[in-house]
């Protein structure tokens, strides 16, 4: 059963969810696609969770702004919100009305942003135990926040493990995807003793990224990377039963699309350093079309 709480009202509240539509729309091409199989009351708390990480993210990532600053924002709004004072922007009035009627935990947020602020200084990783606790913050915790406003069909706490994993799956993948973006960032999340294990270190990955050129050994690692991420969304997937059944088809094209890029990665054997893979929009809209097509007659 849900635990919402009714919406609140106000004239600005509808633009602001709006807001966060376009900023999931713009920026989460899959993600976005697989929001539109969510019942319709859902959605809206979807897109403001959304649009706040990415509008945090971005603040860390992209050039010419003040990450610290950024943060410490963040951090005062989030202040605001869990005191109950008014804030102001779309995005802001957006989450504040989904932390109160989800009543979403204080520490996911502050988990999420420790990981942010782990970007500023840590630029890679030495095993996945050391990775867990960004992974943590940057994507585990965003399936627990995304947990009530899915609803489940059993307790959540039982759903909950099923849900970080998934949120850990997501982000591995996007690990694989941006391997060379983020190498460009002065960032390798892949965990460099796993790379070590087959003769891969920054430097090699820095000639491949510098000349175009690809190396065995590099193909090698990703293929291992790969079917390690396949493993975590085989652990991950029993949870897509336990979710309320007006939410598993969106949740099922998520993961059938994430794991996709997995599959697009190997299509293109393994040489990603100087590439970005995507799922194909065709595949995309098919895979989007069946879920809608089953939901209807379910």
């Amino acid at each position: 059963m849900s635990t919402a709480r009714p919406a609140v009202t106000g004239r600005s509240l509808p633009p602001a969810f709006r807001v966060c539509r376009r900023i999931a729309a713009r920026h989460g091409r899959t993600y976005f696609l697989a929001t539109l199989l969510l019942p319709a009351h859902a959605r809206p708390a979807t897109y403001a969770l959304y649009a706040f990480a990415r509008q945090v993210d971005d603040a860390v990532d992209l050039p010419g702004g003040d990450p610290h600053r950024a943060l410490d924002d963040a951090t005062r709004l989030l202040d605001d919100v869990y005191a109950g004072r008014d804030v102001t922007g779309p995005v802001a009035t957006a989450l504040a009305d989904t932390v109160r009627r989800y009543r979403l935990r204080r520490a996911w947020f502050d988990a999420f942003l420790h990981s942010m602020r782990m970007d500023l200084h840590i630029t890679e990783y030495p095993t996945f135990d050391a990775l867990g606790e960004y992974v943590h913050g940057s994507a585990r915790v965003i399936g627990l926040q995304m947990l009530p406003v899915l609803g489940t069909a059993a307790p959540r706490e039982e759903a909950e493990p099923y849900a970080a994993a998934l949120g850990e799956a997501f982000q591995l993948t996007n690990f694989l995807r941006d391997v060379g973006e983020d190498l460009r960032r002065g960032r390798v999340y892949l965990p460099t003793e796993e790379l070590a294990a087959f003769d891969v270190d920054r430097p090699l990955l820095e000639w491949s990224a510098a000349t175009g050129r690809t190396d065995a050994r590099i193909r090698r690692a990703l293929r291992w990377f790969v079917a390690h991420n396949h493993a975590v969304y085989r652990r991950a997937l029993p949870g897509v039963a336990l979710l309320r059944h007006e939410s598993r088809p969106c949740v099922r094209t998520a993961l059938t699309l994430y794991r996709g890029i997995l599959d697009e990665i190997s299509r293109a054997d393994y040489d990603i350093v100087n590439r970005r893979v995507v799922v194909g929009k065709a595949r995309r809209s098919g895979v989007a079309a069946r879920a809608l097509a089953t939901r209807l007659v379910t």
